[in-house]
């Protein structure tokens, strides 16, 4: 089905509808390092005064929830809507309107996770009431989750439980933006931080020290050759805009003085596979290439010093699931092919963890997002609440 399908030169009916969630949801400052729960709240009592089966799943601290509402028998396979809650942070003095507040202006909805990904979530609750007063023969999961843009923190426990579940769901839609295209493949993502330790002393007698940022440079240099290495070698998937694996050194930080050799330095990295199964193997063998490298340079100097790395988190690859029973069920009402992403999603996590194949179909623009200004076009929307349309006629079948 071509993404024109669900064009309507009329509104849609529920555009109103979708717009009131989208100003409240957008109201609540939901950048990742603050609660979730005011929203969760208001999504949870909204969804269940239309009858959902609600599931709260909480972090360790009782802070942020996951919510999981279900419309439809519990007793057989159904369908996944996903988004996330959490939103980056808004520096407001460059945005030309309150971050926090949803302003129309030329047919865009400007404000804070109006793109990434509140829009979809509006979508996903005027579409509600559709679900709730049909005769579902198959469920339907609104799955909503905390810190995903800080690694994908929230939603393992949403995999898990809904893995745990008599009859799993069969395939999970995944609500990023998209452009509202079919997109059937993500990478995986590694991110981690290097400490590096030297020796110090006046800079005048730097031979006689363990320079940490040098020792650092060696390390960084084997990153680069991984990420060369990729590049000119693979392995390659060319539905990818970027279609091999990639590696680089995001942020570093050592020394003290111009006249000080550093005895320290720091420095965080990141692996992007587009092949799941190589994530681990190739970077332990960076790890271990770069240990070997750090020992061989300390050995040849009269003094202490090391390397430590600590993950900062990681997220798996989404495989294709077009292959899959839940996907062929539905494949003739999905939209036109977009290709595989290099950002991130939770549709690996689902994957992986909940066995739960997975593709991203969402509103909006990933290039507005995490940006000041970020905005959604009212047409987006309205191709969105029309796809939910044909989802919620499919599983009344």
């Amino acid at each position: 089905m071509s993404q024109n399908a669900f064009a309507d030169p009329q509104s849609h009916p529920r555009l109103d509808a979708a717009k009131a969630h989208l100003r409240a949801m957008v109201g609540f400052d939901t950048v990742s390092k603050n609660s979730n729960l005011a929203l969760i709240a208001y999504m949870a009592d909204y969804l269940k005064e239309l009858g959902a089966e609600l599931t709260i799943l909480p972090n360790q601290t009782g802070e942020k929830q996951n919510l999981v509402a279900r419309f439809g028998p519990s007793d057989k396979a159904g369908i996944v809507l996903s988004g996330h809650t959490d939103v980056v942070p808004a520096n407001e003095d460059s945005w030309k309107t309150p971050a926090f507040e949803v302003n129309e202006i030329n047919g865009l909805l400007f404000g804070r996770g109006t793109c990434d990904m509140k829009g979809f979530a509006a979508c996903v609750l005027a579409t509600a009431p559709v679900l709730a007063s049909k005769n579902l023969q198959q469920p339907v999961y609104l799955c909503f989750s905390y810190d995903e843009e800080v690694g994908c923190l929230g939603v393992p426990a949403i995999a898990e439980y809904l893995a745990s579940l008599d009859t799993p769901p069969k395939l999970a839609i995944i609500g990023e933006p998209s452009n509202m295209q079919l997109i059937t493949g993500q990478k995986g993502k590694i991110a981690m931080r290097a400490h590096v330790k030297g020796s110090s002393g006046h800079s005048s007698f730097s031979p006689k020290h363990l320079n940490a940022i040098e020792l650092a440079g060696h390390v960084i240099d084997l990153i680069e050759k991984r990420g060369v290495k990729y590049e000119k070698e693979g392995p390659f998937d060319p539905e990818f805009t970027i279609p091999h694996s990639t590696m680089l050194v995001t942020m570093i930080k050592g020394g003290v003085a111009t006249n000080v050799t550093p005895d320290t330095c720091s420095f965080t990295f990141e692996l992007r596979s587009i092949l799941e199964e190589n994530a681990r193997p190739d970077m332990d063998a960076l790890l271990a290439s770069a240990d070997a490298e750090v020992a061989k340079r300390v050995s040849s100097k009269s003094v202490a010093g090391g390397i430590e790395w600590q993950e900062i988190f990681s997220y798996p690859a989404m495989g294709d699931a077009r292959q899959s029973e839940g996907f062929q069920a539905l494949a003739h009402i999905m939209p036109e092919l977009g290709g595989k992403v290099s950002y991130g999603s939770e549709g690996g996590v689902f994957e992986t963890i909940g066995g739960i194949p997975s593709v991203i179909v969402g509103p909006g623009s990933i290039e507005q997002a995490h940006k000041p200004n970020e905005f959604v076009a009212i047409s987006q929307i309205e191709q969105c609440l029309s796809f939910l349309d044909l989802v919620a006629a499919e599983v009344s079948k």
